[in-house]
C-alpha cells in the first residue's frame, strides 16, 4: 500500500493518492496537462500490481 502510494505521489502532476486495498482501488488527484491516468496505472504495473481499469472523473 505504502509502496503504490509512495510511488504515485511522486510523479509531477499527482496532488492526492489514496490506496483502498481491501477495495483493489486507487483514487488519485492529479493535473492532466502533467501526467495521464494511464501513466499512472503504468506505474502501479511497474511495481508489480494489476491494473483491471482506469476511470477518470
Amino acid at each position: 500500500m505504502q509502496k503504490i502510494q509512495g510511488a504515485l505521489a511522486k510523479q509531477a502532476g499527482v496532488e492526492t493518492v489514496k490506496v483502498l486495498f481491501n477495495a483493489a482501488k486507487v483514487k488519485a488527484e492529479f493535473d492532466s496537462d502533467q501526467i495521464s491516468a494511464d501513466k499512472l496505472a503504468e506505474t502501479v504495473t511497474d511495481l508489480g500490481y494489476d491494473v483491471k481499469s482506469v476511470k477518470v472523473k
